[in-house]
């Protein structure tokens, strides 16, 4: 302790040496507080008064929705400080929301939680935190970064990975509950948008999505989320712009994110960085519009990095993180008195937030040894020069023992004391109507954007040109027969090869199904129902185009069914690989990992397709087992051929003909049975439904468990 408080005097006097009456107007040089009722005077943190400790008085109204809490605050709120020396921007005209939500307190105990490494549950993230939250009100959790901040909001809100473990309780209503899907919203940091679609459109789509009901009645909720988020001027706006047209910023599509959860009116808002990579006018703009979303009495939690002194002036409550440890919970302004207490004055040119990061974030001492020699025309490149290790450790010794802790415990049993009325699910949409919405959005989405099919077509459409020009002019003859078979090959093997180029579009679809699935507004089943129903039309289309410019220019055998056939054979050549794209693309979530699988898998099955090899000529050990067998190339090779060779005959001089089956003995093995095309059709049918079901493992099992282990490295790296 006396290491701590020479530190501290030592941090004081470097501080306060500019304060000095030598050398500036006493309080001129720190952020200082105005007392209610005092709008003249300004104070130094130095020379301001003891504040005297008030009650805080909890009502559950018996037959209401939420617990009602009126505070007398322990130091002055920023509700009642509208003369204070935060600037707080003034609230847009018309910002009045007629609608107003019953929010729910929210109550963390000795919260900590602690992440499994190689010694079982080893680390330890977040570490005995206690907090509250109340309806209508803003509680930001801020820290730097690598602090437990997203940690502990997701502790919170109980969407922790299995492999995390949770210590300590949270209340809900007084009640220890977990909250239900429509109860609450959650907002992750990161949430993959659909740029092809309008913000309301998006809005109408994941309303039907995620609330049960009738299509008509979710119109007014898109129209009261968009109204929310300040989103009216680009409700009809592209999301992500195309050619003639630029997206929307980054501050728009943060709301659009927001304005999601906004549909299922929830109790209590969770946003995880809400003005993650926002300039500071972004930054304003969305803490007004969320101040205007409280005033209508939804409880909101957020984590926050740094923040201008005008968005900081807009916090109701602070949990101040630091490596996992509490250090100060409560009103905001009384977190700028906590710190001058703890001998840590804010500098009136200083934002708070920067104030506070710089006191207790453990990177600045690598800076000031790098820099302990560089002195500006100020003096020394930084006026903090204690140890942030011993600051931390101060503010921590000084917040347990201050009235602010005091009024926390006192405040959290007054809200756990009684249960208020529970929060319960709104019900979700059925999958059968998710299905529909899913494949029609999917449907919207492909025609728009020329990623997904248009570009393949045009593709398919120009190798398919190239193929068939190199092959015209074939004949019927039995010399004509080997490179019939090598055009089919060419023709199969290179188009499906060509379909990897439909990869970024399934990967973009795979983020949309794992941002969807993590808020249970989609599932695994559903996301593969939807996007077989909605590729079947694009499909038909590239294959029906494809074939009959191929089938014509390389002259194939007339006939209608046995055209019929060729177009039925090629599309599903392209259902099939269409799973295999799906598949691997789901496997890996990364575009050079998917082509680079997708591009050995299709080369290797090219080899063992039967064509440059015969069949029953190949090494039984690997290529024809189990490889020839597993290439759906070679059923469709092969329905192909049998389609145009089988009852066919060749005259070889004069009096002697072979069938179309001898014919190809020493070009391509297919079989003799007239129902052999039918048999490969069924093969390649079943290859496409086995193909699906891998891609629902993988998406049930593998892409749930990719994103959670993304957060769970977030956390881990928070303790390194």
């Amino acid at each position: 302790m006396e290491e701590i408080q020479s530190q501290s005097d030592n941090y004081r006097s470097s501080s306060s040496s500019a304060s000095s009456p030598a050398s500036r107007v006493p309080s001129s040089n720190f952020f200082y507080l105005r007392k209610p009722g005092s709008l003249r005077q300004p104070i130094s943190f130095e020379d301001s008064p003891e504040w005297e400790d008030t009650d805080a008085d909890v009502r559950v109204d018996e037959g209401g929705d939420s617990i009602n809490a009126a505070t007398t605050p322990v130091s002055p709120s920023l509700s009642k400080l509208n003369s204070g020396s935060l600037p707080s921007p003034p609230m847009p005209e018309g910002a009045a929301v007629t609608r107003k939500t019953a929010g729910a307190s929210v109550v963390w105990k000795d919260l900590a939680v602690t992440i499994k490494g190689k010694r079982k549950y080893s680390d330890k993230v977040v570490k005995s935190s206690n907090g509250y939250a109340l309806p209508g009100t803003m509680t930001v959790i801020m820290g730097p970064a690598k602090s437990g901040k997203s940690t502990l909001l997701r502790a919170i809100a109980g969407r922790l990975h299995p492999s995390a473990k949770m210590y300590g309780e949270v209340f809900i209503n007084g009640a220890k509950t977990r909250l239900l899907y429509g109860s609450y919203g959650f907002v992750d940091r990161e949430t993959t948008l659909i740029g092809s679609l309008t913000v309301r459109e998006y809005l109408y789509y994941s309303a039907l999505l995620q609330l049960p009901g009738f299509f008509c009645q979710k119109k007014s909720v898109v129209e009261e989320a968009i109204q929310a988020m300040s989103l009216g001027d680009y409700a009809n706006k592209l999301i992500g712009g195309h050619c003639y047209m630029k997206g929307l910023a980054r501050g728009e599509r943060r709301r659009v994110s927001i304005a999601r959860e906004l549909v299922m009116r929830p109790r209590i808002l969770f946003i995880d960085e809400p003005l993650y990579h926002l300039d500071s006018v972004s930054a304003l703009l969305m803490m007004v519009t969320l101040k205007k979303l409280a005033s209508t009495g939804c409880t909101l939690i957020f984590t926050i990095y740094q923040s201008s002194t005008e968005v900081f002036g807009l916090f109701d409550r602070i949990c101040l993180l630091s490596n996992g440890n509490t250090l100060f919970f409560g009103e905001t302004l009384a977190c700028l008195q906590h710190f001058s207490n703890a001998g840590f004055p804010c500098p009136i040119m200083q934002s708070p937030s920067d104030h506070f990061l710089r006191a207790i974030n453990t990177d600045f001492d690598r800076i000031i040894a790098m820099c302990k020699n560089w002195q500006d025309d100020n003096g020394d490149f930084s006026s903090v020069n204690m140890d942030t290790a011993v600051a931390i450790r101060t503010l921590e010794a000084t917040y347990k023992s201050s009235a602010d802790a005091a009024a926390v415990e006192t405040m959290m049993l007054r809200l756990t004391e009684k249960e208020g009325p529970l929060l319960k699910s709104k019900g979700k949409a059925s999958n059968a109507t998710r299905i529909a919405v899913l494949t029609w959005r999917s449907l919207l989405i492909m025609s728009r954007e020329w990623k997904y099919y248009w570009l393949r077509l045009v593709l398919y459409m120009i190798l398919t040109l190239c193929i068939g020009t190199v092959f015209s002019g074939l004949g019927h003859s039995l010399s004509s027969v080997v490179k019939r078979v090598a055009a089919i090959f060419v023709f199969v093997s290179f188009t499906s090869l060509l379909s990897i180029a439909g990869v970024p579009a399934l990967l973009k679809e795979v983020k949309i199904y794992a941002s969807e699935e993590s808020n249970q507004h989609s599932g695994a089943l559903v996301f593969l129902f939807g996007q077989l129903l909605s590729s079947i039309p694009f499909l038909f289309l590239i294959s029906i185009s494809s074939s009959l410019v191929f089938y014509f220019l390389i002259g194939l055998r007339d006939g209608f069914s046995l055209l019929m056939y060729f177009v039925l054979n090629f599309f599903m050549c392209l259902f099939v690989n269409e799973g295999l794209l799906l598949a691997v693309t789901s496997l890996w979530q990364n575009i050079f990992w998917s082509i680079l699988t997708l591009v050995t898998i299709h080369v290797v099955m090219m080899l063992s397709a039967g064509y440059l090899r015969i069949r029953n000529e190949l090494p039984r050990p690997m290529w024809k087992y189990p490889l020839s067998y597993i290439a759906f190339h070679t059923y469709s090779i092969q329905g192909l051929l049998e389609n145009e060779y089988l009852g066919t005959n060749f005259a070889v001089g004069q009096v002697r003909t072979i069938s179309g089956f001898q014919a190809l003995h020493s070009a391509y093995d297919i079989s003799q049975s007239s129902n052999s095309k039918w048999e490969n059709l069924l093969v390649l049918f079943l290859m496409a439904i086995g193909y699906r079901i891998l891609v629902f493992v993988l998406l049930h099992f593998h892409v749930r468990k990719n994103v959670s282990l993304h957060r769970i490295w977030q956390c881990r790296k928070s303790t390194t």
